[in-house]
């Protein structure tokens, strides 16, 4: 008996259910660039691609780096290393220049000596303090003069005139409370006082780090690797 389902197709149903298996495990299998069907060959280039995945995102950061490797050099050596060197060794050289107002009291306790001579020319009146005999006097007796002795009783008033130079020594005992008020100008270098130390101690911390950055270019034109030949490719890679 001739089937007609054989007649219409021209070949029998499991082949054709063969190769449509075929086909579906055909479509499932991995590209044949990275699997052959060996897997030592399937391992290295997977290994392969993942290296080199990995080496372009390196490359990448090192060229991102490297545009800005020299502004992270001057941020860090102009302005931090070197701003601290230089501003330590001014801050060493600097002063403390002001006024200062001072109002207090002094209290004088001294010996004060007095020395000099006192012109004394003065008309006065003296009393005697006892008898006085005055030997070979004159008086004038109506109009006569007559010679004798006298006695000056005690108690007699005599007008007579000072004039002499007397000597003064003396020591003066000077008890005196001073008020003071003064505005007192002040310069104070710091090299003189107690923060030099600290100073040249901080700055010779600072100066191995300044003495190694400053030499180092600050950029990429001024490095052995952007010479005359790769210049182009320098200004390309690094441009600012």
């Amino acid at each position: 008996m001739i089937n007609s389902h054989d007649d219409i197709t021209g070949y029998d149903a499991p082949q054709a259910a063969s190769e449509v298996e075929h086909a579906d495990r055909h479509s499932e299998e991995p590209p044949r660039w990275l699997w052959q069907g060996k897997l030592g060959p399937a391992f290295w280039t997977v290994a392969s691609l993942i290296s080199l995945s990995i080496n372009i995102f390196l490359i990448a950061i090192l060229v991102l780096l490297g545009r800005e490797i020299f502004s992270l050099k001057a941020l860090v050596d102009k302005q931090l290393i070197s701003g601290l060197y230089k501003n330590f060794i001014q801050m060493d050289e600097a002063h403390i220049v002001t006024t200062i107002r001072v109002q207090d009291t002094i209290q004088v306790s001294d010996q004060m000596p007095v020395i000099f001579d006192l012109p004394l020319r003065q008309d006065t009146q003296v009393v005697l303090t006892q008898n006085t005999p005055v030997k070979n006097a004159t008086i004038f007796l109506n109009g006569a003069p007559v010679p004798l002795d006298l006695v000056l009783k005690e108690g007699t008033p005599l007008n007579i005139r000072l004039d002499m130079t007397v000597p003064v020594s003396q020591t003066i005992p000077v008890e005196l409370t001073v008020p003071v008020d003064l505005i007192v100008p002040v310069d104070i270098p710091l090299n003189q006082t107690e923060l030099h130390e600290p100073f040249i101690g901080l700055r010779n911390v600072v100066a191995p780090y300044d003495q190694l950055l400053t030499p180092l270019p600050n950029s990429w034109q001024e490095t052995a690797l952007c010479g005359s030949w790769t210049g182009w490719l320098c200004n390309w890679i690094f441009k600012e």
